[in-house]
């Protein structure tokens, strides 16, 4: 069932979504070579427990961290670990959500370490800019499948494939809400977008094949060809006026 958000209601979670955005931001900064993604993880819990919010991953379906945090062929759910070391010329996808008054934010990006390749660069850049272009089809009255079609249009005009085994979804006073939001499909197709719906909605781009594997954790999910991955997402608001992007940093 999708939930609709009163006003009010997107006031509060608001915040919680500024809170997300903020610790998305510090996780960035912290990204360097020789630093562990164990640390960043550290940095993402502190930030957000500061602020008097919750790490919305922290335990989330057994998940042991507070951050995914996935470096380049690893798509999503990559565990931080004391043993990673950050090296020059990684892509570090950081994803991480805070829970605060009763609300969830959630947003992800994918970070440069240091120097990176031209195929790396590439990448990040198309997948930032897919997110945009669905986010720019998140308009009232729209459906589901506009979004998730002009992501994949964008992404597969560059030669890359869009992640099918996970999607976005909606997001509110749980972590994951209907409804879920590919980022492929066919326009007029699916759930239509109605003002006060808010909704995470998060690219997984692939230098090559779509296809992934999840690994013997259980959590880590890698590429089935070892290339590239990169992932970013924002948590947006339906509104009268056009979508609303939630997780902005003051």
């Amino acid at each position: 069932m999708v939930v609709i958000k009163t006003a009010r209601e997107l006031s509060k979670m608001k915040d919680a979504c500024r809170i997300s955005a903020e610790a998305l931001r510090v996780a960035g900064e912290a990204v360097k070579p020789g630093v562990t993604t164990y640390e960043i993880d550290t940095i993402v819990r502190k930030y957000i427990e500061k602020q008097g919010a919750v790490p919305s991953f922290l335990g989330y379906g057994g998940f042991p961290a507070s951050a995914c945090i996935s470096v380049n062929n690893v798509v999503i759910h990559g565990i931080p670990s004391k043993k990673h070391v950050l090296k020059e010329g990684d892509i570090v996808s950081v994803d991480v959500g805070a829970y605060y008054e009763g609300f969830h934010g959630d947003n992800a990006y994918t970070f440069p370490c240091g120097k990176i390749s031209a195929n790396a660069q590439a990448l990040l850049d198309a997948t930032r800019e897919s997110l945009y272009e669905g986010i720019n089809k998140a308009l009232a009255g729209n459906r589901i499948g506009d979004i998730g079609s002009a992501v994949q249009q964008y992404v597969e005009a560059r030669s890359y494939s869009v992640v099918r085994d996970f999607v976005g979804h909606g997001v509110g006073a749980k972590l994951h809400e209907d409804p879920s939001v590919p980022n492929y499909g066919t326009p007029g197709r699916g759930v239509r977008l109605i003002p006060g719906m808010t909704i995470a909605i998060e690219p997984m781009v692939n230098e090559g094949t779509f296809e992934v594997s999840v690994l013997d954790d259980e959590w880590t999910t890698v590429t089935k060809d070892g290339k590239l991955s990169a992932h970013f997402e924002h948590t947006i608001a339906i509104t009268p006026d056009g979508p609303k992007i939630m997780t902005l940093c003051d």
